[in-house]
């Protein structure tokens, strides 16, 4: 009987010992040695901001557009694109809608501490614009008793908020960049905010009665963006993407399709 139990409990340790193995071999490498490639990503956009994102003739172009495609074929990966107002952009991420977002979307440091931003992208700035017929307001020293419009949600608005008190001007948000620009048109407005290169191609394509006033107001840079702390392996492929692109003067081409320099 002794004998008997010995070799049952020899059994039991050897099946023991076996299904171990079996769980380590199924956990090798982790999420760290995972693959985005073949996989399909939300990329969260804003086709009100040409010439980054914008739509024509029923397709989505652009900047953005054009560069997430190519890092996407590049690394081996499918998208696809939701179109949204940017202020919502990065709340749909923290709502699980987005995996990605691309949409001129300046690098701070408040963005930061909610999402992870990949290697810049595209240098911008924000710019001082005034209708064409305006010669009193040149800089920000002539903005007090003026009214401001910005676009929600961006880093004009935030520039904006903390210059307010130093300038004395009254703020009005919207929520897309084609009702900013006629504000200022119409005269219901005095000034707006602008990312320099959107409102430079506004100008030039859309003929607005608007123009670029003094230097720019600051050296923002552009990055695509994942949810804080998520898609890590994602994030690597669309930085190798983009240096690939820039080594093969991809990168130059798309944005020579969009800006003229």
């Amino acid at each position: 009987m002794k004998k008997f139990s010995f070799i049952l409990m020899l059994l039991a340790l050897m099946l023991f010992i076996a299904a171990c193995g079996s769980d380590d071999e199924g956990s090798t490498g982790g999420d760290s040695g995972e693959s985005s490639e073949g996989e399909t990503y939300t990329v969260g956009i804003d086709t009100t901001y040409p010439p980054f994102e914008f739509e024509e003739d029923g397709e989505y172009t652009g900047i953005d557009i054009d560069l997430i495609n190519a890092i996407a074929d590049n690394q081996g990966f499918d998208i696809e694109f939701s179109a949204m107002d940017f202020g919502g952009i990065i709340p749909a991420m923290q709502a699980g809608q987005l995996d990605v977002a691309i949409a001129g979307m300046s690098i701070t440091e408040d963005r930061k501490e909610i999402v992870d931003f990949s290697d810049p992208y595209f240098e911008a700035g924000i710019s001082l614009v005034v209708n064409e017929d305006n010669n009193d307001i040149t800089s920000l020293e002539d903005l007090e008793g003026k009214t401001v419009v910005v676009k929600s949600g961006t880093t004009g608005a935030d520039f904006a908020r903390e210059n307010q008190e130093e300038y004395g001007f009254e703020i009005t948000q919207l929520d897309d960049s084609p009702a900013m620009f006629q504000e200022v048109s119409n005269g219901n407005a005095d000034v707006l905010f602008e990312d320099y290169p959107v409102i430079a191609y506004a100008i030039a394509e859309s003929d607005l009665d608007l123009k670029v006033v003094g230097d720019r107001l600051t050296g923002d840079e552009y990055g695509i963006a994942v949810l804080k702390g998520e898609n890590a392996d994602l994030l690597d492929q669309i930085n190798a993407g983009l240096q690939e692109l820039r080594d093969s003067g991809e990168y130059d081409e798309i944005l020579n399709k969009y800006i003229a320099e």
